[in-house]
């Protein structure tokens, strides 16, 4: 297993909030109207968005509209998580209240 990198927590408007390895909350996801989420800084700032893909990954953008990752399912019920050159960064696992814990790929 990698080392824990954090969690997220669903929250009761439907948005995800994200914590670091402390605690520490570090962002927010909101629904958008792509079947997505908008990802914003833990000020606010949207830094972000995701869009779901037909074989049901999903796809993560900055800003700009520039692919910077993707997302695919795991047997684990969570995703595996790639960098835009289809590197593996890590892996999420399902957690609490509907949310997931996070790990750095070895």
């Amino acid at each position: 297993m990698g080392e824990r990198k954090g969690y997220s927590v669903r929250g009761f408007f439907g948005q995800i909030n994200h914590y670091d390895e402390n605690g520490n909350k570090i962002g927010e996801s909101r629904p958008n109207f792509l079947g997505g989420f908008d990802n914003y800084d833990a000020d606010g700032n949207k830094v972000g968005y995701s869009a779901k893909g037909f074989w049901g990954e999903v796809n993560h953008y900055d800003d700009n509209g520039e692919k910077k990752g993707y997302s695919t399912p795991n047997f684990m019920g969570g995703m595996n998580h790639y960098d835009s050159d289809g590197d593996k960064k890590g892996y999420s696992a399902p957690g609490f209240l509907g949310g997931f814990k996070h790990y750095e790929d070895e």
